[in-house]
C-alpha cells in the first residue's frame, strides 16, 4: 500500500538527489529505477535458490559465489564508502546489473550507455535505505511508487507525451481483455505502462495457461512489443517489464513513424497505446505507407494510421486520442475516420473529461476501439460519456467516489443491449448510416440530445410590482426603528 509515509520518503529522496546535483528529473527517476531492479535481482536469486532446494537445477541462478558480495541483501548492510565503491568499480554492482548478470538478452543493448550518476555515498546509502522498505512482491506497491515518480517529471506534457494514469491503462486493458495467444503492442510505449497492464491482467487471470511451456516462451519473449525513441524511456520501459516478469520483451528503439520502422506491418493482435498528441512531422521522414493511410504531418492522425498498418486482420486497438480528431475538418482528419469506419470495424468511442490528465495536461480526450477487418463491419458505434473517473478533475487529482469507469467496462462488454437506449443517456449507439452522413463526425455532441428544463419567470410588471411592494415594507420599517430610537 502506498502510504503517506512511503510517499514522504520519496519526496525526500528527491530532494537529496536535487541538493546533490542531480536536478534533471528524468535522470532522477532513471537511477531510482536502476536500485528497484538491482534489488528485483536479489529477490529473483532468492526464488532461484529456494527452487533449487527443490528441483536441485541451479541454471537460474542470478549470482555465483564469487560476486554474492553484489547482491542488495548484502551491500544494504556494509558502510556507505564501501557499498559506493561497490557501484563504481569494474565489474561492481552497476555494471553487473548492466549486463544482467551477463546474460545476452535485449535488455543489456538498451543498457549499454547506461550511467551511474548518484553523486555521494551518503545519497546512496539513504535512497537504498528506503527502498529497502518498499514490498517489490506487492505488484500495486511497486506500481504506485513508480507511478508516483513517473509523476514527478516536470517536463511531461511539454512535447504531447505524458503519464496514462494506471487505473485508465487498466480500464483499457479489462475492455480489451487480452488472450496468452495475442500478440502486445504500444508503437508509443514510453515507460511500458500499457504493457505492464495488459502482463498484470494475463497474470491474474491465466495463470495455469502462463505455465505452460510454450505460453510462457511466447509470453516472456514474443508477446510484447514496444517502440520508444528516447534512450532513458525505453531503458526505463525495458526494467519496468523485467521488474514485472518479463524477461525479454521486444523493445525497438526507433521512431516508430519513421521509414525505420517500416517493417511493422501486420505483426501484432492488440495495440493499447496513448500516442503524442502535439507536434508534426516532416512527411519525408515518415514511412511511406503510413502516409498512404493518413496524408498528414499531425502525430495524432499518423500514429492511427501506424496501427492499421501494424495490426494483423482481426487484431484490435484501443487509443487515447485528442477530441480534435473526432471532429477535425481537415482532409487527413475526415480521410482517417472514414477509413476506420467503413473499411474496419469502429466499436466504441468513449469520450473522458478533460482533468484526466491533469496536473499534466487538461486536454480533452477520448478512446477509440477498432478492429482490422480491412473489409468493413461496422455497424453501431457505442458512445459513452464518461464523466468521473474517481478522481476529482482538478490539479490534486484526489480520490472521489463518483466513477463511471465500472460501468464503461460493463456496458462495452455488453453493448448489445445499449442499442435501445436514449440519446439522452450516458451511452448509446449510433448506426454507421448516420455517422457517415455527418461527415463521419465521432464527437459525442453530435449525437448526445440534451433535455432543457423549461422555467417559466414572472411578468416583468409582477416583478416591479414586488419591487414596489418590498420598498413599501422597507420604509415602513425603517419609519418604526426611527420612531423607537426617539
Amino acid at each position: 500500500m502506498f502510504t503517506q509515509e512511503l510517499q514522504s520518503k520519496i519526496d525526500q529522496v528527491w530532494l537529496a538527489f536535487h541538493s546533490g546535483g542531480l536536478s534533471n528529473p528524468l535522470s532522477v527517476i532513471e537511477q531510482i529505477t536502476f536500485l528497484l531492479f538491482i534489488k528485483q535481482l536479489d529477490e529473483l536469486q532468492n526464488r532461484a535458490e529456494q527452487q533449487a532446494i527443490i528441483t536441485g537445477n541451479t541454471s537460474n541462478y542470478i549470482y555465483t559465489d564469487e560476486n554474492q558480495d553484489l547482491r542488495w541483501s548484502n551491500f544494504k548492510n556494509v558502510s556507505p564508502e564501501e557499498m559506493y565503491k561497490l557501484f563504481q568499480k569494474e565489474n561492481g554492482v552497476f555494471d553487473f546489473m548492466k549486463n544482467f548478470g551477463g546474460k545476452s538478452t535485449a535488455f543489456s543493448k538498451f543498457m549499454k550507455n547506461a550511467n551511474f550518476m548518484i553523486p555521494t555515498a551518503r545519497l546512496l546509502a539513504q535512497v537504498v535505505e528506503m527502498l529497502d522498505k518498499v514490498d517489490m512482491d506487492d505488484k500495486d506497491t511497486k506500481g504506485d511508487v513508480y507511478e508516483y515518480m513517473l509523476g514527478k517529471i516536470a517536463s511531461a506534457g511539454s512535447n504531447g507525451q505524458f503519464r496514462t494514469p494506471r487505473h485508465i491503462i487498466k480500464m483499457m486493458v479489462e475492455m480489451m481483455k487480452p488472450t496468452p495467444e495475442d500478440t502486445i503492442c504500444d508503437p508509443s510505449s514510453g515507460s511500458c505502462g500499457f504493457l505492464v497492464g495488459a502482463a498484470e491482467y494475463l497474470q491474474e487471470n491465466y495463470k495455469e495457461d502462463l505455465l505452460k511451456p510454450e505460453v510462457q516462451k511466447h509470453y516472456l519473449n514474443e508477446m510484447f512489443t514496444g517502440m520508444e525513441f528516447d534512450p532513458t524511456m525505453i531503458r526505463i520501459g525495458a526494467m519496468n517489464l523485467i521488474l514485472h516478469g518479463i524477461e525479454n520483451p521486444q523493445l525497438k528503439d526507433v521512431d516508430s513513424l519513421s521509414q525505420a520502422n517500416a517493417d511493422f506491418e501486420e505483426k501484432v493482435s492488440l495495440i493499447l497505446a496513448n500516442p503524442p498528441f502535439k507536434g508534426s512531422l516532416d512527411k519525408d521522414a515518415v514511412d511511406e505507407k503510413v502516409i498512404a493511410l493518413v496524408d498528414s504531418k499531425k502525430t495524432e492522425l499518423l500514429f492511427l494510421g501506424l496501427m492499421l498498418k501494424g495490426l494483423k486482420v482481426g487484431g484490435r486497438c484501443a487509443v487515447i486520442i485528442p477530441d480534435g480528431v473526432l471532429f477535425g475538418s481537415s482532409t487527413a482528419h475526415k480521410k482517417i475516420r472514414k477509413e476506420i469506419v467503413e473499411n474496419q470495424a469502429l466499436e466504441a468511442v468513449i469520450s473522458m473529461p478533460s482533468g484526466v490528465f491533469k496536473p499534466y495536461a487538461g486536454v480533452s480526450t477520448a478512446i477509440l476501439v477498432f478492429t482490422k477487418t480491412n473489409a468493413g463491419g461496422t455497424e453501431n458505434v457505442w458512445f459513452y460519456d464518461m464523466k468521473a473517473d474517481g478522481y476529482s478533475l482538478d490539479d490534486k487529482r484526489a480520490p472521489v467516489k463518483e466513477n463511471d469507469i465500472p460501468d464503461i467496462i460493463t456496458r462495452f462488454h455488453t453493448r448489445e443491449n445499449e442499442v435501445d437506449r436514449a440519446r439522452t443517456d450516458q451511452s448509446f449507439c449510433v448506426p454507421k448510416e448516420e455517422i457517415a452522413k455527418n461527415a463521419y463526425d465521432l464527437s459525442i455532441n453530435k449525437y448526445k440530445e440534451v433535455i432543457y428544463e423549461q422555467k417559466i419567470y414572472a411578468k416583468p410588471a409582477d416583478i416591479i410590482a414586488n419591487i414596489y411592494k418590498l420598498d413599501e415594507e422597507r420604509f415602513s420599517l425603517l419609519n418604526e426603528l426611527k420612531k423607537t430610537l426617539a
